[in-house]
């Protein structure tokens, strides 16, 4: 008994710093911002007026919200789509120790490895009009007079913050789906290799399958990704033109620090806290069961 008691001390004397840090960083600031939405506030004076559910409902009626909303939903399931799809094919094709798969280890990660920053003034370069790489392959092939202005066109600004995104965070699924791979037993390799499966045989019956609990938490963290992705928006389109790029943290920015209005701009964010939470919790439901008979 006292060793159970002296073991559980040495446990919660390590686990408490940390539990602290991360209940003063992050639960108390997300306490307080359910606490500032429901009042109107300017975020610069002490004079704060208890409006109760009006930002929420004025939010409700915002369009802009809706559209924002909209275009995360795009960035999820169309960059998602091809994130998945491009983590699964070069994981896959990463299993080996020929020379292309050791190319492919030596790169993969490298946009991750890349300040947010240099990958969006990297991807505007690429984009711009005038002296774009984009545009000059363009004038190599075709030699048209007329550029294609991808970040300034509405109808071509969000499929530009689709391409930045997949090609930066690409690379942490490969190396999800790269883990999960080499976690699958060896003997049940060694098996379907006698019963005759082969190429995309194997990796639809046997890999596709064993790698169903990397999936669920890919997709998870796709979720999060792409409901909270700011940075990229901001520092490439600040959610223009004619907001075609505009997301829900983009238009938080503005609400706040534009416009003044902190008690709308909490609202966003707890409305953006909850639907994060609520659509990973679908996707966790959804995908409980895995094809290999595993509950969890």
């Amino acid at each position: 008994m006292m060793k159970n008691r002296a073991r559980t001390a040495f446990i919660i004397s390590y686990l408490a710093p940390a539990v602290l840090i991360y209940a003063v960083f992050v639960i108390w600031p997300v306490i307080q911002a359910f606490g500032f939405s429901f009042f109107k506030w300017s975020g610069l004076s002490q004079d704060k007026k208890f409006v109760g559910l009006d930002n929420f409902k004025t939010l409700f009626h915002d369009n802009i919200f809706w559209l924002s909303l909209l275009h995360n939903a795009t960035i999820f399931v169309i960059g998602g789509s091809v994130i998945l799809a491009l983590g699964l094919a070069v994981a896959h094709s990463m299993q080996g120790e020929g020379k292309l798969q050791k190319a492919l280890r030596s790169v993969y990660l490298f946009p991750n490895v890349m300040s947010l920053v240099v990958v969006a003034i990297l991807w505007q370069f690429l984009f711009n009009p005038r002296m774009g790489l984009l545009n000059a392959l363009i004038q190599l092939f075709k030699k048209q007079e007329h550029r294609i202005d991808i970040l300034g066109t509405p109808t071509t600004a969000l499929g530009g913050i689709i391409v930045t995104f997949v090609w930066f965070a690409a690379g942490f699924y490969i190396m999800l789906f790269s883990a999960g791979i080499r976690q699958i037993p060896e003997e049940v390799v060694e098996a379907s290799k006698l019963d005759g499966a082969e190429g995309m045989v194997r990796f639809r019956k046997i890999t596709l399958p064993l790698l169903w609990s990397v999936g669920r938490i890919s997709l998870v963290y796709l979720v999060i990704n792409t409901l909270n992705v700011f940075a990229l928006v901001f520092l490439m389109t600040t959610g223009g033109p004619d907001r075609k790029t505009e997301v829900m943290l983009t238009y938080l920015y503005e609400q706040a620090f534009v416009n003044s209005d902190y008690g709308a701009a909490t609202a966003l964010a707890v409305a953006n806290f909850v639907i994060v939470m609520l659509v990973s919790g679908i996707i966790l439901r959804i995908t409980r069961k895995d094809p290999t008979g595993v509950t969890r």
